[in-house]
């Protein structure tokens, strides 16, 4: 097992820098050797024909305990006094920094408990507690529960580890940014999926600083949700700003007000925010199992929805950060679907019929005649809004596009009938 040697790389509260220095993340980057994976960078030819320029993805979903979050989390506790070490550790998490949280402190031999919220996927519990952590179910949201570990943290002495909120943490996942500036040394662009901008903060400090190092710019874009952006309204005005989120299936992204540490980086640093939607997040993971064999949790595709909506300009060599691939079975089945949807290749839609011999076969030869391919078929009398002399005919088909959807919406409706598109 390797160790990490906090002492080491302690600096004073009085020589902190506001940006982390590369000297730093360098030193973060030698002291987690042994602990992370230098996680691979692939080529994407089909992505690279979108944006019209090279585009490689950063397999951070590679990484151990599936999250890039286990890079902050770790150097976070390699910085605790051996007195902190002894009080424990506490977090608050959905996944992703629980685990980061539980593998680091089982690395260092602390004591650490793990507030998730009550309905918390099993994978992710399972594996939390498989680092060897004291897991408390607590709360309906992450919200609670990270209220829950600050009252813990107060009553016990134990350390609350912040998931994004502190500056070892951006130092941390900072060492990304240099891996990425190793195996592509041309990178013009890089593109990050932004929280609570931990993530972000350390990749912008490590690349710019690197980049300036050689002579060179590097643009580093952040990408939230849509649903939950408050990074566009803070840097606007000046100052992290809490915003009322909406649900998006990138729940590993979903935070209602920027970070204090990483958002004095990134109001510096990061050059663009953009924002994508859930159609874009779920066309994102359908291409990116496609076409890079790869599966990827929706909050770690949104580089690469951001490069399929059209919201990054081509410069160069571009890297989008596949952040994490912790994504519950039933929630990428249903994502899946989505993106089918959203690409215009299936659909399922909804046709009152007369009750009268043929109708079904009529549709059939219709659909045959569209090129489109039936998945299933429902055909009842009960339904809402029906006449009594007719029935509903339900059925999901498979197409090739946006067009060839249209194109077999318009055949159905030239025939007489009156199709409704159902949502997902």
């Amino acid at each position: 097992m390797t160790t990490l040697d906090p002492a080491q790389h302690a600096v004073g509260p009085d020589e902190v820098p506001l940006i982390p220095t590369l000297p730093e993340i360098e030193a973060a980057a030698r002291s987690l050797e042994g602990v992370i994976n230098h996680t691979p960078l692939e080529y994407s030819l089909h992505l690279s024909e979108v944006l019209g320029a090279p585009v490689h993805l950063k397999l951070e979903n590679l990484q151990r305990t599936g999250s890039f979050k286990v890079r902050g989390a770790t150097y976070r506790l390699a910085q605790l006094t051996p007195e902190e070490r002894a009080r424990g550790v506490v977090a608050a998490s959905a996944g992703n920094h629980a685990q980061g949280v539980a593998l680091g402190a089982q690395q260092l031999g602390i004591p650490a408990t793990i507030y998730m919220p009550l309905g918390v996927p099993v994978p992710k519990l399972l594996a939390t507690r498989g680092y060897g952590a004291e897991v408390v179910l607590e709360g309906p949201t992450v919200a609670v529960a990270l209220e829950r570990a600050a009252e813990h943290a107060e009553r016990t002495g134990a350390v609350l580890i912040h998931p994004f909120d502190h500056r070892d943490i951006v130092i941390g996942q900072g060492t990304l940014g240099l891996e990425i500036m190793d195996d592509a040394p041309d990178v013009t662009t890089i593109l990050v999926g932004i929280g609570g901008g931990g993530l972000i903060a350390g990749i912008a400090a490590a690349a710019k600083a690197r980049a300036a190092a050689a002579g060179r710019e590097v643009r580093v874009i952040g990408v939230q949700a849509e649903n939950a952006a408050p990074y566009p309204v803070s840097l606007e005005a000046g100052e992290p700003v809490r915003i009322t989120t909406q649900p998006t299936i990138a729940d590993g992204i979903l935070v209602d007000r920027p970070g204090d540490v990483p958002f004095a980086v990134i109001s510096e640093l990061v050059d663009e925010v953009v924002t994508v939607t859930d159609d874009d997040i779920a066309r994102a993971l359908l291409v990116l199992l496609e076409r890079a064999k790869v599966v990827v949790e929706p909050a770690g595709a949104v580089g690469v929805a951001a490069i399929l909506a059209g919201k990054v300009t081509a410069t160069g060599t571009t890297v989008a950060v596949l952040s994490g691939g912790n994504i519950d079975p039933l929630l990428l089945q249903r994502v899946v679907a989505h993106g089918l949807s959203a690409s215009g290749r299936y659909m399922t839609i909804r046709i009152p019929l007369p009750d009268r011999p043929g109708q079904l076969a009529r549709v059939s030869e219709l659909l045959a005649e569209a090129g489109a391919n039936v998945i299933e078929v429902l055909h009842t009398r009960h339904g809402q809004g029906l006449q009594i002399s007719e029935v509903v005919l339900q059925i999901s088909v498979e197409t090739r596009g946006q067009e060839h959807r249209e194109l077999t919406l318009q055949i159905l409706r030239d025939a007489g009938f009156r199709p409704e598109v159902l949502p997902d």
